[in-house]
C-alpha cells in the first residue's frame, strides 16, 4: 500500500497571500484522457487553498496538445470533477474577467510575449531535433523526463530576429550555474542549479506552438494567479517558469506542489491508467466522500 499523506487538511497561506491582494488559484487540466485520483487530489486541495482564503477558483483548459486533445475528454473534465466536488468560479462554462480560459483561444498573447522575449535575446532558434539531444548526451538526465540540452545551437550564430517563429525550436537561453530557488507551501525550500538540474528548454515548438512552460507563466500572470497548486512532478518546471517571469518581467505566484499519489507498485497515476480514472470509480459506484477521506484517498 503507498503511503498516505493528509491531502485535504487546510494548510495555513502563506502570511504573504493572507496580506496581499485578493486570492486567486486555478486548477489546468488537459483534455488528452481521463482524469484520475492524482488529479483529483490536486485540484481539491486547489479548492480548498481557494476556500481557505475565500478566494476565487478558475478552470483553464490546456489543449496546446491539439493531436491528442479530444472533446470527449474536455467533457469528462467537467463532469467528473463536479461528481467528485470540484467547483470553480471561472472559467470556459462560466466566463469571467480573464476570459477566454481555453489556451488554444489565447495565441496572440503567447505570440506577443515570445516576441518580448525575443527582442531582448532571451531566447535562441534551436534546430535540434530530441534524437540529436540524446545522441549528444553521455547519459540523460536521471532526474528529469527531458534530457538536458547540451547548448549545441547556443553559440551556433543563428540570428533570432531574421529566423521565422516557425520552423524551429526556440529555446530559453538559462544562466548556467545560478541557482534557482522558491519556497514551496507543501515541500519547503526548493533549489536548483540551472545548466545542471535542468538545461536550455523549449519557449517555441517548431509546430508553431507555445511550450507548456511559456503557456502556464502567460496565462497564470495575466489572468493575476496569486497560488499555483499542482503535483510535485512539476517541481522542476517551476524553476524553469521561475526564469520565464523574471525575464517578462512579472511578479511569480505562490507554488504548492502535492505529493503524488502512486499505486502499489510506488508507480505514479497516468491517465493511460484508465482503472484508476474518476470516470470508471465512478461507473463501479464509487462515493466522492469515500474516496475523499485521507484514509481510503489512495489507487485502488
Amino acid at each position: 500500500m503507498p503511503n498516505i499523506h493528509n491531502h485535504f487538511s487546510k494548510s495555513n497561506l502563506p502570511t504573504s497571500l493572507l496580506k496581499s491582494k485578493p486570492y486567486r488559484g486555478r486548477i489546468a487540466p488537459s483534455p488528452t484522457g481521463l482524469l484520475h485520483l492524482g488529479h483529483a487530489k490536486t485540484f481539491s486541495t486547489a479548492q480548498d487553498r481557494a476556500n481557505f482564503a475565500n478566494g476565487t477558483l478558475i478552470l483553464r483548459i490546456d489543449d496546446l496538445d491539439r493531436s491528442r486533445c479530444q472533446t470527449e475528454f474536455l467533457h469528462a473534465i467537467e463532469e467528473d470533477l463536479h461528481w467528485f466536488g470540484v467547483h470553480w468560479t471561472e472559467g470556459p462554462n462560466l466566463g469571467g474577467p480573464f476570459a477566454p480560459y481555453v489556451q488554444s483561444q489565447r495565441m496572440s498573447l503567447y505570440t506577443n510575449y515570445f516576441e518580448i522575449l525575443r527582442q531582448h535575446g532571451w531566447i535562441y532558434p534551436c534546430n535540434c531535433s530530441r534524437q540529436d539531444v540524446l545522441q549528444a548526451l553521455s547519459a540523460p538526465h536521471a532526474g528529469d523526463e527531458d534530457p538536458i540540452y547540451p547548448g549545441t545551437c547556443r553559440n551556433r550564430g543563428l540570428d533570432p530576429h531574421s529566423t521565422p517563429r516557425n520552423g524551429v525550436n526556440w529555446r530559453f537561453h538559462v544562466p548556467q550555474g545560478e541557482l534557482i530557488q522558491f519556497t514551496d507551501g507543501a515541500v519547503g525550500l526548493h533549489q536548483e542549479t540551472a545548466g545542471t538540474d535542468f538545461g536550455d528548454f523549449l519557449v517555441w515548438r517548431k509546430d508553431d506552438q507555445p511550450s507548456y512552460h511559456l503557456a502556464c507563466v502567460v496565462d497564470d500572470a495575466t489572468m493575476e494567479i496569486t497560488e499555483v497548486v499542482r503535483g510535485a512532478d512539476l517541481l522542476t518546471s517551476t524553476s524553469r517558469q521561475i526564469l520565464i517571469y523574471r525575464a517578462l518581467k512579472f511578479a511569480p505566484p505562490a507554488f504548492y506542489h502535492c505529493p503524488l499519489i502512486r499505486d502499489n507498485h510506488g508507480n505514479r497515476l497516468a491517465k493511460r491508467n484508465h482503472p484508476n480514472s474518476l470516470r470508471n470509480l465512478r461507473l463501479q459506484g464509487m462515493q466522492p466522500k469515500y474516496l475523499r477521506s485521507t484514509e481510503n484517498f489512495i489507487a485502488l
